[in-house]
């Protein structure tokens, strides 16, 4: 199962997507964390020490994922004819979570006892001429391509805000967790997510962070409702990892914080993923980046790499 981790920057989405993460790699379920944020600080979070992850970042290296994903698919000429929206075809080059390939050997690497991909940061060039969703565009390539079954994570921290719903990569997720804090700032990107959410049929499910008080919890009720799916109270442990002095694993971590990370699993784990709806996403998406600038960019009618043929989900693996 996919989730995405969304919110206000400083909402805590990153600390929640590694404490979920962890939550889930204890148990013994294979996941994956993806960094998808511009600050990234994912690493860290997940209790990586030092700068290098010593795996290089997806952003930096699309072109070859390109040419790596699209294997033998007739529909695709070159890297140069394929983008970030490309759906997969009959030929494309399928991916099993952590599976033993070229693309998962170069990218992953353990962040504390968490295998992790990143997308990069900006760096020199980037400056002024490049906005950060080139870099996303190996994270929606991947998941494009991946077929992922149950039991199975795929955990990405995105970008900060509304700033998520600038490419079709909300699309790829089966449940969305958007962090807010018990504030209007907090909640006012919740509004923004579940108006464009809802166009597209996309699950959202809210978790309240920094909850001090029964005062906190009424403010999220009220401004919330129903999306409200639990809370976390402020965590002393959590503020001691992040100054790197805590003691212990997760299991330290306070007993409502674990309850409420068990929360989590339980929504995810009750979701039946519909494949071709995912894939109706994902060619819808393509055909819009199409029509509105690759067609152009690349002289192709992009339209054409979509396989009216392709059978998405585990039946492709055939």
């Amino acid at each position: 199962m996919r989730i995405a981790f969304v919110g206000k920057g400083g909402s805590g989405k990153t600390t929640l997507s590694a404490l979920f993460s962890r939550h889930l790699a204890r148990s013994g379920a294979p996941v994956l964390a993806v960094d998808g944020d511009i600050n990234q600080h994912l690493a860290e979070a997940l209790g990586h020490d030092g700068d290098d992850l010593g795996a290089p970042p997806l952003g930096a290296h699309v072109a070859d994922i390109k040419d790596f994903l699209r294997g033998t698919n007739p529909r695709i000429a070159s890297r140069e004819a394929m983008i970030k929206t490309t759906p997969p075809g009959r030929g494309s080059r399928l991916l099993r979570l952590l599976g033993d390939d070229e693309l998962h050997a170069r990218h992953v690497r353990l962040a504390g006892d968490v295998p992790l991909m990143v997308t990069g940061e900006f760096d020199e060039s980037d400056l002024g001429v490049a906005c950060y969703h080139s870099k996303l565009g190996g994270v929606e390539l991947y998941l494009n391509h991946l077929v992922d079954g149950p039991g199975e994570y795929v955990v990405v921290d995105m970008t900060a805000g509304a700033d998520a719903f600038a490419s079709g990569l909300f699309t790829r997720f089966d449940m969305t967790f958007l962090v807010a804090e018990p504030t209007r700032k907090g909640v006012s990107v919740y509004r923004q997510y579940r108006d464009h959410a809802r166009e597209f049929g996309i699950r959202i499910a809210v978790i309240g962070n920094k909850v001090t008080g029964e005062g906190d919890l009424l403010f999220l009720k009220e401004h919330v409702g129903d999306d409200l799916l639990t809370h976390l109270i402020h965590s002393p442990w959590v503020r001691a990892a992040e100054q790197g002095r805590a003691e212990g694993g997760l299991e330290f971590l306070e007993a409502h914080n674990r309850h409420a990370l068990g929360i989590l699993r339980e929504t995810v784990d009750t979701h039946t993923r519909d494949w071709p709806a995912l894939h109706r996403h994902a060619v819808e998406f393509h055909l819009r980046n199409a029509r509105s600038w690759a067609n152009e960019a690349t002289g192709l009618d992009l339209a054409a790499q979509v396989d009216p043929d392709f059978v998405p989900g585990p039946a492709s693996l055939a």
